[in-house]
């Protein structure tokens, strides 16, 4: 009889190997990064970031008026 060697990967070979290089990644991701906390006050947060009497600004309101009746 041939008893011929397959070259191929079973299901569940594939998946638990699939499964530990997502582990391992993860496990890589986390290590390295490291988050700095957040520097910005409160209110720099919400200052404005715009300059509204700046010509972009000016053009925006200009073209997105309400026509007038």
């Amino acid at each position: 009889m041939h008893n011929r060697h397959k070259a191929t990967i079973g299901r569940r070979r594939l998946l638990r190997t699939g499964m530990i290089g997502i582990v391992a990644a993860a496990a890589s991701a986390l290590e390295s990064g490291i988050v700095a906390a957040d520097t910005e006050t409160n209110d720099v947060k919400r200052k404005a970031r715009f300059q509204p009497n700046s010509a972009e600004v000016q053009d925006f309101y200009r073209v997105n008026r309400y026509p007038k009746r």
